[in-house]
């Protein structure tokens, strides 16, 4: 069966004319930026960049990174490359860490901005006939409005719900006859829970996708989320700094991401050095923007984890494809000098029957040596049971996280429902001093 796409002509573009349109574009942005924002001037002049010296897609490697830090220096409009006049949307990111990074759109930013999420509904199996529920939280967050109006322009129908109340989501489902339902991951599993609380069953729904992002998740938790809701789920990401979601998505074939290289251009670097990995190696993705009016970035370092597919896709399209991200850089977990993210113990847990799919990891860094405990939600028949039973599924959890991961592991089970989900990001690392534990 031929593959849906929404815009077939720009999505099947031969490699050498995304290259083309890329260099043409990314030249365009480099005197833009130089000319227009006081950051980057200050920055290539330091550097001795010269815009017009970039002839070749190679030579963007030699240009400097922007940082999130670069963004929040100069909160809040000392980014942005057009008069305030000319904005016409402002979002931002919740400042928990200190200054928000603030973004702002043009309307031509906004009409590119519903063309991507357009193309990555269509690519996760959304069309016009279709009743989109979005319950992301509306609002500064980017992830709600940029799908509301792509599924706008594909003519589908959107329930605007915002997150939260999962009853009032799942009642909603049912009686609205919902066919595709976009939220993170972990909120997809928290309803799914909360649809066998309600005696709802799959089958009862509309439902047939899901399109999931804002946060890493594995293959285990697709599987568990498919098998629960009765869905097709696919992957999605983006980034408010960089535009929001629409940077890259899957399409059914669910072999990786397809990145909208007419609008990005995607890079793999080393995070340690910062230097360019090959083709198919993991490291940190790298994007710069090459269409954004109000808010061009160059080499934003996004600190997501994962690695670049160049090979065909089965389904046509010729973008290249990231791998879905493993994790961030400054996620990554070090215990007694081994690595590894959340989601390879997500990995592990998917796998082991009993539990459910909540869980935290508590890194105690007081001692000697560092400690990890991960706290793992346990269904509501395992923890009823028998304690002997409760031991042994510790143990199992125990045993498989050390053969993963290779470091000694403290597993505290928790009853149901105290690591249960929010309509957010899932908090999965908790650092904690050993007497507030």
């Amino acid at each position: 069966m031929k593959a849906q796409m929404w815009n077939q002509k720009v999505e099947t573009l031969p490699r050498e004319d995304i290259e083309q349109l890329q260099l043409e574009r990314l030249q365009s942005t480099l005197n833009r930026v130089y000319h227009r924002v006081p950051f980057y001037r200050q920055l290539f002049d330091e550097e001795g960049i010269v815009p017009e010296d970039l002839t070749s897609l190679s030579d963007l490697a030699n240009l400097p990174f922007t940082t999130k830090e670069d963004l929040r220096r100069n909160y809040p409009y000392g980014m942005f490359a057009v008069p305030l006049r000319d904005i016409v949307r402002l979002h931002s990111s919740t400042g928990t860490t200190g200054f928000p990074t603030v973004v702002g759109y043009t309307a031509n930013d906004l009409r590119h901005w519903s063309e991507l999420t357009a193309r990555v509904l269509v690519a996760g199996g959304v069309g016009r006939e279709d009743v989109i529920q979005i319950a992301f939280d509306y609002g500064m967050f980017t992830g709600a409005l940029g799908f509301h109006y792509g599924a706008e322009l594909i003519g589908a129908t959107v329930i605007p719900i915002s997150g939260g109340n999962p009853e009032r989501q799942i009642r909603i489902m049912k009686d609205f006859r919902t066919t595709g339902l976009l939220c993170t991951p972990s909120y997809a599993l928290f309803m799914a829970g909360k649809m066998e609380e309600m005696g709802v069953s799959p089958a009862e729904l509309s439902l047939r996708v899901g399109l999931f992002g804002a946060e890493p998740w594995s293959e285990e938790m697709r599987k568990r989320i498919e098998e629960r809701m009765g869905i097709s789920a696919t992957d999605n990401y983006g980034l408010s700094e960089v535009m929001g979601p629409g940077v890259s998505g899957e399409c059914e074939e669910k072999a990786g991401l397809h990145v909208a290289e007419d609008h990005f251009i995607p890079e793999v670097v080393d995070p340690e050095t910062g230097e360019v990995l090959p083709p198919g190696e993991q490291g940190e993705l790298v994007l710069t923007t090459i269409t954004k009016e109000a808010l061009p970035l160059i080499r934003y370092r996004t600190g997501d984890i994962t690695r670049l597919i160049y090979d065909p896709c089965p389904c046509g399209r010729t973008h290249v494809r990231m791998e879905r991200v493993s994790g961030r850089t400054d996620d990554m977990i070090i215990i007694r000098g081994v690595n590894f993210f959340p989601s390879q113990v997500e990995s592990v847990l998917m796998a082991i029957g009993g539990t459910t799919p909540h869980y935290q990891l508590v890194v105690d860094r007081s001692g000697v040596l560092d400690e990890l405990e991960v706290w793992v939600e346990v269904g509501e028949e395992m923890f009823s049971d028998e304690i002997r039973k409760l031991e042994a599924l510790e143990r199992e959890v125990r045993d498989a996280l050390e053969e993963a991961l290779g470091i000694s592991v403290r597993v505290r089970l928790v009853e149901p429902k105290t690591l249960e989900g929010t309509s957010g990001k899932a908090k999965r690392v908790i650092e904690m001093k050993r007497s507030e534990l």
